[in-house]
């Protein structure tokens, strides 16, 4: 079989990328090995053994830091982000098939906090719940804060879903009968399922690592980022490497979760099709 050869671009964009990769996934390689470190070993390299140690710590009681409520935390308000961004990232897209007065200003709205620097989102956000007399915490200020950054790459998401897709799906099913509700849950909701688990996904990945937003407007209690950050200036084993490796590979779960689900769904489309 007959090869192209490769051109000096090729090798110069192909060289670029792997040091790419090597910058994006080089620190976070150091995490994972250190997080097996032996049980006399420190936070550096070199490693001194390897064991399991500082994955079984993690679910002892630490001197520092509390791993379980604010991963608790983390997942219930990820969860909680998930469910407000796929209905209102929805409900947009529905309403922004149609012009209707204001609409053009409604979406500027909608998308200026994206542009806002995180930290005055939640510094304001917090002031104001101060000055209302109200406690923040982090399931009533910081999921407001959360969904300022969520709700508008959702709803982008869902304008170019709708962009591309077709009316005629629709207008066949109202002619054989179908009501609106029927038309919207047989015809629309499953041809734009894969869409509203990529939403959620993102919601959900966004909320659970967010640091900024959370910061002024978390309470007392710390989500997961915010206990990591705190963590970093008093634990001095790598338990904190070990909870890093725990929390990627629960991210990566997730993802591959919602990838299965995706290529499930598609499938479906594909035979109904």
């Amino acid at each position: 079989m007959h090869h192209e050869k490769r051109n000096l671009e090729f090798y110069l964009l192909a060289g670029f990328f792997a040091l790419f990769v090597l910058f994006l996934y080089g620190p976070l390689s150091a995490v994972l090995i250190l997080s097996f470190q032996g049980p006399n070993g420190g936070l550096t390299f070199p490693m001194n053994g390897v064991s399991l140690r500082w994955f079984a710590n993690l679910f002892e009681q630490q001197a520092v830091g509390d791993f379980g409520a604010s991963f608790t935390r983390s997942f219930t308000l990820g969860l909680m982000v998930m469910v407000v961004n796929v209905v209102v990232s929805l409900l947009a897209g529905l309403a922004f098939r149609r012009r209707f007065p204001g609409s053009t200003l409604l979406f500027y709205v909608t998308v200026a906090s994206l542009v806002v620097p995180s930290i005055i989102i939640s510094l304001g956000i917090g002031v104001v719940f101060q000055q209302l007399g109200l406690k923040p915490a982090w399931y009533s200020s910081a999921f407001g804060a959360h969904l300022t950054w969520t709700l508008p790459f959702g709803v982008l998401i869902m304008f170019a879903v709708f962009n591309r897709f077709s009316p005629s799906y629709e207008e066949a099913a109202r002619d054989l009968g179908a009501s609106s509700w029927q038309t919207f849950r047989h015809v629309l909701l499953p041809m734009i399922a894969p869409s509203l688990i990529g939403v959620g996904l993102f919601g959900f990945t966004l909320s659970y690592d967010e640091f900024a937003r959370t910061l002024m407007t978390a309470g007392t209690y710390n989500t997961l980022p915010l206990e990591i950050y705190g963590m970093t200036t008093n634990v001095t084993t790598p338990v904190l490497y070990a909870l890093g490796t725990v929390t990627t590979l629960f991210s990566f779960t997730i993802i591959l979760l919602a990838l299965g689900t995706i290529m499930i769904l598609r499938r479906r489309q594909a035979k109904l099709s």
